[in-house]
C-alpha cells in the first residue's frame, strides 16, 4: 500500500527495452470567501445536473446515478480551485512541513485526538465530501508542458495522477473530527489500496483545454473509504466526460501505523442509497476474487482445458516428444511481448511518510503499458480500460524500480497488459514486487494470438483472460447475498453515459 497524502511532482527514469520484434480563482469564479460559504452550507448544491439517459453495461446491467438534486452554482466551474490548490491545502491540514528530510518530523502528538469508536464520529452524506478542482491546462503555459504528450496529446499518466491525489482531497472532505481543537493538524494518514476498474470514453483529451475532476465518496467501511472519480473536459464551452475511477482509501492514524475509525456515510435517499448498495456489492466481489485467486486455488475444469489446448498447438505432435516447441501460425512467445523500465524514485517523487507516492508509480506503469501496446501492434493503441491496479507494499524513497510489462492476453483487436513494479536491490539482487497493473488496450486491426511457454506463463494468460473478460463486462462476478448486484456499477453521479 502506498500512502497517497500529498505529491510533490516529478520523474526520472532509464528506459530499458526488451522486445522481441524491434492564477485562477479569478478566472474560474471562485471567491474564498463566499466559496468557504457555499460549501459548508447544509442546504448548498454542490454538482451540476447533466441531463442524460442511464446507461447500461454489456450485461445490462445499471451502471451509473443520477444525483440530479445536488444541482452547483452555475457561476463556480469548480468548488476546490486549481490541483495546485488542493494539494497546498492537503499539506496545510496534515501539517506537513516544506522541505525536504531524510527524516520525517514526528506526529505522535496527534494520536490523542484520534477517534475512538465510530460513534464518536458525526455520520456524512454524499454530498458533504463532494468536490471538484481544476486543471488549468488553457492559462499555465508551464504545467502544460508537463501534461502534453509527443503526438500533442495530453499525458494520460499525469491525469491517473492527479486523480489519485483527488481522491486523498475527497476523504479529507468527507472526515469530520467534532472535538478537534482548532490549529490542530488532521490525525490521518490516508493510503491507497488500490484503484478499481477505470473506463474512457471515445474522447481524446487534449492539452489546451480546462480538465475538471469530480468526485464523492461512494461507500464507507469502519476504517475504508470508496471514492469515486470522474474526468471531464471543456471543449467548446461545455464539459465532456473523459473517465471515471473508483478508488479505495485505507484510513490510517497520525503516524500510518494503525488503522483509524472514520466517518459513517448515511445515504441520504434512494439513489444515495443504491450508489452504497454498489460499494457494498463491490466489497463482497473483491473478498470472491481473492479466494478464486489462482496463486490460492486452481484453475477451474474450463480453464485447465484451455492451457493443455495451447500446450497441444504448441508442440511438434508427430515427434511423439513433449519437449519440442513450435509456434502455430498466428501467435507470438508471451516472454517476447514483454518491454521493461528501471525507475529511481526521488525526494520530489515523496508523499508526507517519504515513501514514493502512489501516483507516480501509476503514471510510469500506465506509460510503460502504452510504450508495449504500441511496440506490439505497430501502431498507436487506445486504452480502454483500467481494470485493477494493487498496492502491495509501501515503496521507499531512493529504490530502483524495476518495471515489466507483458502481453499476457489477446482477443480480436483488444490486449490485456500487466505492469509488475519490483523493488530491486542491486547488492543483493533480490526483487519484490510492491504493485501490479492491469490495462486493456485496442487497435483497428486483428492481434496475433499470444502463446505461453511455461507454466507460470500460462497462469499470466488465464489470468489477463479474467481481467479483460471483467473489464469488456463479459463476465461479471456474481455474489451471493447480495441484493446490490443489479447496481454494483451505479456509482457516477453525473448520469453521462462513458
Amino acid at each position: 500500500m502506498i500512502s497517497a497524502i500529498v505529491r510533490l511532482a516529478g520523474l526520472q527514469g532509464i528506459v530499458h527495452r526488451h522486445f522481441s520484434s524491434t492564477l485562477y480563482s479569478k478566472r474560474y469564479g471562485i471567491d474564498q470567501g463566499r466559496l468557504i460559504k457555499s460549501v459548508t452550507a447544509a442546504s448548498s448544491s454542490l454538482i451540476s445536473a447533466t441531463k442524460t439517459t442511464l446507461a447500461s453495461s454489456p450485461c445490462g446491467q445499471r451502471m451509473y446515478s443520477n444525483i440530479d438534486y445536488l444541482k452547483g452554482d452555475p457561476n463556480l466551474e469548480c468548488t476546490a480551485g486549481t490541483m495546485n490548490d488542493v494539494k497546498q491545502t492537503i499539506i496545510k491540514k496534515l501539517g506537513i512541513e516544506v522541505g525536504y528530510t531524510p527524516f520525517v518530523s514526528t506526529r505522535e502528538h496527534l494520536v490523542k485526538y484520534l477517534p475512538q469508536s465510530v460513534k464518536d464520529l458525526p455520520p456524512r452524506s454524499m454530498q458533504d465530501s463532494f468536490t471538484s478542482a481544476i486543471i488549468p491546462l488553457t492559462t499555465d503555459k508551464i504545467l502544460k508542458d508537463k501534461y502534453v504528450g509527443f503526438m500533442g496529446n495530453v499525458r494520460v499518466g499525469r491525469l491517473m495522477e492527479d486523480m489519485d491525489m483527488f481522491a486523498v482531497w475527497v476523504v479529507h472532505k468527507h472526515i469530520l473530527v467534532p472535538d478537534l481543537p482548532e490549529g490542530v493538524s488532521l490525525p490521518y494518514t490516508f493510503v491507497t489500496v488500490l484503484v478499481d476498474k477505470i473506463d474512457f470514453t471515445d474522447l481524446m483529451p487534449t492539452h489546451d483545454a480546462d480538465i475538471r475532476l469530480s468526485g464523492h465518496v461512494s461507500w464507507v467501511g469502519r476504517t475504508s473509504v470508496e471514492v469515486v472519480v470522474w474526468m471531464e473536459q471543456k471543449l467548446h464551452g461545455k464539459w465532456r466526460k473523459l473517465t471515471r475511477a473508483l478508488f479505495l482509501m485505507a484510513a490510517r492514524d497520525a503516524t500510518n501505523t494503525k488503522a483509524a475509525f472514520i466517518n459513517p456515510l448515511v445515504p441520504a435517499n434512494e439513489e444515495e442509497k443504491a450508489i452504497f448498495d454498489g460499494g457494498e456489492s463491490r466489497k463482497k466481489r473483491r473478498v470472491q476474487l481473492q479466494k478464486e485467486d489462482l496463486l490460492k486455488t486452481e484453475p477451474n475444469d474450463f480453464e485447465q482445458g484451455m492451457v493443455h489446448e495451447l500446450f497441444v498447438k504448441s508442440i511438434d505432435t508427430k515427434s511423439k516428444a513433449f519437449n519440442k516447441r513450435i509456434l502455430p501460425p498466428g501467435y507470438v512467445w508471451m516472454e517476447e511481448a514483454t518491454i521493461a523500465n528501471i525507475v529511481f524514485s526521488h525526494p520530489e517523487d515523496r508523499n508526507a511518510h517519504n515513501k514514493v507516492f502512489g501516483g507516480f508509480l501509476m503514471r510510469n506503469a500506465l506509460e510503460l503499458s502504452w510504450a508495449l501496446a504500441y511496440n506490439f501492434a505497430k501502431r498507436r493503441p487506445k486504452l480502454e480500460h483500467i481494470s485493477d491496479i494493487s498496492f502491495h507494499h509501501p515503496v521507499d524513497v531512493s529504490s530502483m524500480l524495476n518495471m515489466q510489462a507483458h502481453v499476457i492476453f489477446t482477443d480480436l483487436h483488444y490486449m490485456e497488459i500487466v505492469v509488475l513494479a519490483d523493488v530491486y536491490d542491486a547488492v543483493t539482487g533480490q526483487q519484490t514486487t510492491t504493485n501490479s497493473f492491469y490495462y486493456t488496450y485496442s487497435v483497428a486491426e486483428r492481434l496475433p494470438k499470444i502463446m505461453p511457454k511455461t507454466y507460470h506463463e500460462a497462469m499470466y494468460y488465464l489470468d489477463g483472460r479474467r481481467k479483460f473478460r471483467y473489464a469488456m463486462g463479459i463476465d461479471t462476478p456474481k455474489v451471493a447475498g447480495s441484493t446490490a448486484a443489479a447496481t454494483s456499477e451505479a456509482v457516477d453521479p453525473t448520469k453521462s453515459k462513458l
